[in-house]
């Protein structure tokens, strides 16, 4: 493996050499991910049923200049399971894979161009947006098909705008965005079924059309007040919804070393969604880092009761199980705190130990009884949803390998029969 691998940096290297391409650098990972839980009749590190799933990937990037003020960037990405589904674990992560075997594919290759205080940037690549963004958490991310134009000639402001045509997040569309049997006529035909646990690529990872028709993105990101950045986002869904994003995080000036945090955003459906009322939610988020090494913080969000998208990311499986951009997320079970109805309070800590980075969060939430939409019908959370969910984790760092561990327990009304069940996760990533 060791002499597949340098020989795929040499190639990349001589051909950019050849071409007099400058500043060429490479870089990339190896990645295993394992999780184990004891729900229902399963035992920890059992490979019965649903208890594990595992899976390998390995990424490889290369950028440079092609010339003054014009650069490039590929990424490639691998997954397998190395047999592990076979002789460990019953699952896998990821649905990136060609049907069960394993798969390859070009994760990014964009070209960029700068000039001024402006830079563009073109071709499929990942993006970090509030409500459209490539998902880490998992062994491999989802990533775009689009083109970003960014401006800072005005001080302290970042002004973006951006079109997103194709994506192979799960849920997407695919190329076919239609009515799929749910009464408000959300639904995405044609969308192959992810095959792993985390829900957010498609089979085989391949690109489909955004949505419907793609969908477009401006923001300001301002920061002229150094303790405060705030920023606004709008989104066109083509035939599908309009959508915005606020977020103000401040210094806090008044208790030093303490943050403040507000966040509110609305998804109004429109086109294929007509008839379908608006989803919205806020969050606020209070921290302290007056102790060294040490952070804390708590949180707060409330989703209305009406609406049937969920304040989550639309990129991946929203209707199910996407992470949300919301303070409150959960450290795992993602699906809920965006969820119509949703009231949501989160604790979370972290305390650089030295020998490790060790960290603790606690997340709660109640979809209320007034949740009167259908969004059951397509993967929701039903009114009177209850999760709890306890984690702690360390993560350390050994040379070029990172290993972290996490145990965390969820009790859920609707995943295994209401009863408290315990989860082991267990990451490694060796950079190269």
């Amino acid at each position: 493996m060791k002499l597949v691998k340098m020989s795929l940096v040499a190639a990349m290297v001589m051909g950019a050499s050849a071409f007099a391409i400058d500043n060429v650098k490479v870089d990339g990972d190896a990645k295993l991910y394992y999780i184990t839980n004891n729900a229902g009749a399963n035992n920890l590190f059992s490979k019965n049923g649903t208890a594990s799933s595992a899976d390998t990937a390995l990424r490889l990037g290369v950028t440079g200049d092609l010339m003054k003020g014009v650069s490039f960037g590929v990424t490639g990405y691998a997954v397998s399971t190395l047999g592990l589904e076979n002789n460990l674990v019953s699952n896998t992560f990821t649905g990136g894979r060609n049907g069960v075997a394993d798969n390859a594919w070009l994760g990014e290759a964009w070209l960029a161009t700068t000039m001024g205080k402006t830079t563009a940037k073109v071709g499929r690549m990942s993006l970090d947006t509030p409500l459209a963004f490539s998902e880490t958490w998992s062994v491999v991310p989802n990533t775009f098909e689009a083109a970003v134009l960014i401006n800072q000639d005005i001080p302290d402001t970042t002004l973006v705008g951006a079109w997103v045509g194709k994506g192979n997040g799960y849920n997407v569309g695919q190329g076919t965005f239609a009515n799929a049997g749910h009464p408000s006529g959300l639904g995405y035909a044609n969308s192959p079924t992810p095959i792993g646990i985390d829900g957010i690529m498609g089979k085989s990872a391949a690109f489909g059309t955004f949505a419907d028709g793609g969908a477009y993105a401006v923001a300001a990101v301002n920061n002229s007040l150094k303790f405060l950045t705030a920023q606004a986002w709008y989104y066109n869904v083509v035939n599908v919804a309009d959508a915005y994003w606020l977020q103000a995080d401040w210094d806090c000036q008044l208790v030093k070393n303490a943050k403040v945090g507000v966040q509110y955003a609305d998804i109004s459906p429109k086109g294929l969604l007509n008839g379908v009322k608006d989803s919205s939610a806020y969050a606020a988020k209070v921290g302290y880092e007056g102790v060294k090494n040490l952070k804390v913080s708590a949180a707060y969000s409330k989703a209305d009761q009406d609406g049937a998208i969920k304040i989550a990311n639309v990129a991946t499986n929203n209707l199910q199980v996407a992470q949300s951009k919301l303070y409150t997320e959960a450290f795992w079970n993602y699906g809920y705190v965006g969820n119509p109805d949703a009231r949501t309070y989160a604790l979370a800590g972290e305390y650089n130990a030295g020998i490790a980075n060790v960290g603790a969060q606690y997340t709660d939430v109640s979809i209320g009884t007034s949740n009167t939409t259908s969004i059951t019908a397509v993967g929701g959370k039903a009114a009177d949803t209850k999760m709890k969910e306890a984690a702690v984790y360390a993560s350390k760092d050994f040379g070029p390998l990172n290993a972290t561990l996490a145990y965390f327990s969820t009790k859920a009304t609707d995943q295994d029969a209401n009863k408290r069940y315990d989860s082991v996760l267990a990451m490694f990533k060796v950079k190269f």
